[in-house]
């Protein structure tokens, strides 16, 4: 590196040997294989998607127009944008085996300000994302309490300007603080619980499709394009949240028992898988029922019933919660360690990167937990998604870009993976994504900036001087003894320009051992 980029630049970079010394020696437990991490990606992807936003989209709801049985196309455009960030992501996951993901490559890449900025976006969408998953189970719960003949109180079915009378979304709440529970156990039991869910979850799907394929009725795809091109955009961009997931599975590369040669091939495959079962469960549902009677809370579950089929709606709702909580495993997990991460390089405060005897960072596990369930209990589904949207599609225009600048900047870098057709497909990624974030509605952009200023102001003023690319960081002579008792960590070497060798790891406060 040159002085600027290890002194006062914000566009100082992170070494490669830097990130792979620290994920060498990481005190998050590695304990996940292959069909593991797939499992991780599959369950962040497929959920929320099938059971929700294909039935909300499809119908419009009170607050957009009904793309009707054209959320097929709406599916496959946003997957075909996801899929070029996907090759995008594979090619780092397989050079930079470390916590962080979309924040981590952008700051080896293009440099500590972008890297910043996507980390300080995904701890706001990642925590959004378990929100709106929750709210999505609430429906689902909801159906499955009133077919087996109990119905839930309105007032604990959501927040009023979404159902007259409400005023939390109890149910939701409730399940985000659960899930925190789940995943403060620790890598190792989470993994296992993913693992078994998403199996579950895959079976539930495969049967829904099984059976509805013997109710579809082909009138019901006429029109298939009740509201244009227009609608199917606006639609591709809502349900954009539907085809990434993998993005929070490569934040657990530390946790990897081999991250380089398998978070690559994970990545991939999970979105392979998830989209052949949206484009089958798309055509089924909206086949199975006209767009505009399809329930935009419980799309699946109306269906059947409409079809004269309760009680197998009663099983897919009871079935949709346990496969939906898998997507707020993923995607909680990501949060904490994108959060973890970027206190590790100093841009956060210490206290943050502390783990226990499990390896698990247990404050902001439960600190990003507690967010998402407020964020679930008091607020509407389009709003939150659309949030969460506009931020994952900011990462992937940032991860689109870095590895063209990657593979131009550092071409003998060994990699596991390499995009092809390079530099075409990672533009098409950042055109695309660009693209579907101009869908949105400008409430989301003022929200997205307001939330981008709050990030400047922070990192102004404490990330780039506690940075330990910084020469001057306090971080560096920083000898405080951690709450647990244990010994204070010596001063972190600084780390090196061109020659020199790479740092050891700085140790975790708080860790075992």
């Amino acid at each position: 590196m040159s002085a600027a980029d290890k002194g006062t630049s914000v566009f100082r970079r992170k070494p490669i040997e830097e990130t792979e010394d620290e994920a060498s020696g990481s005190k998050l437990f590695k304990s996940l294989g292959l069909w593991q991490l797939t499992a991780i990606g599959v369950g962040g992807i497929i959920g929320i998607g099938i059971f929700t936003l294909a039935g909300l989209v499809a119908n419009g709801g009170p607050d957009a127009e009904g793309v009707g049985p054209a959320v097929l196309i709406s599916f496959l455009i946003a997957g075909l944008a996801s899929a070029a960030a996907a090759l995008s992501y594979a090619e780092f996951a397989g050079m930079v085996p470390r916590a962080g993901s979309a924040y981590t490559y952008g700051y080896v890449a293009l440099g500590e300000i972008i890297g910043w900025f996507i980390g300080w976006d995904l701890l706001l969408e990642y925590t959004a994302i378990v929100a709106v998953v929750a709210i999505g189970i609430s429906g689902y719960f909801t159906e499955f309490m009133a077919g087996i003949g109990l119905d839930v109180p309105v007032w604990m079915q959501g927040t009023g300007d979404v159902i007259e009378g409400g005023l939390v979304n109890l149910p939701a709440l409730v399940v985000c603080l659960f899930i925190t529970f789940i995943l403060s156990r620790g890598t190792k039991t989470f993994g296992r619980f993913e693992l078994v869910a998403v199996g579950l979850k895959v079976l539930l799907i495969l049967f829904i499709i099984g059976l509805g394929i013997f109710f579809v009725n082909t009138s019901n795809y006429t029109p298939f394009l009740p509201n244009g091109f227009g609608a199917v955009f606006t639609g591709a961009a809502t349900v954009f949240f539907a085809v990434f997931g993998y993005d929070a599975m490569s934040t657990a590369a530390e946790e990897a028992k081999d991250g380089k040669k398998h978070m690559p091939k994970a990545i991939l495959l999970s979105l392979g898988i998830a989209m052949v079962l949206y484009i089958l469960a798309t055509l089924v549902l909206t086949g199975m029922q006209n767009y505009t009677e399809i329930s935009p809370t419980a799309g699946f579950a109306s269906a059947f019933q409409n079809v004269g089929l309760p009680v197998i709606a009663t099983v897919i709702s009871a079935f949709a919660v346990l496969s939906i909580l898998t997507v707020m495993l993923t995607f909680l997990l990501g949060v904490t360690r994108v959060w973890f991460s970027m206190s590790r390089d100093g841009l956060l405060p210490r206290w943050f990167s502390a783990t226990d005897s499990n390896g698990t960072p247990q404050r902001v596990t439960w600190i990003a937990g507690g967010v998402s369930a407020l964020l679930a209990g008091f607020f509407p589904i389009r709003a939150v998604a659309d949030l969460t949207n506009i931020g994952i599609l900011a990462a992937f225009v940032v991860v689109c870009i870095a590895v063209i600048v990657l593979r131009r900047t550092q071409p003998d870098a060994p990699r596991e993976f390499r995009v092809p057709l390079m530099p075409w497909v990672p533009a098409f990624g950042v055109l695309a994504s660009a693209f579907l974030i101009a869908q949105l509605h400008w409430e989301t952009w003022l929200r997205f900036g307001v939330w981008l200023l709050i990030g400047m102001a922070v990192y102004w003023f404490y990330s780039r001087k506690h940075s330990l690319l910084n020469p001057d960081s306090p971080r560096h002579a920083q000898r405080k003894t951690d709450g647990t008792g244990t010994p204070p960590p010596s001063p972190e070497p600084e780390p090196g320009g061109t020659g020199t060798p790479p740092p050891s790891p700085e140790p975790e406060p708080g860790a075992a051992g």
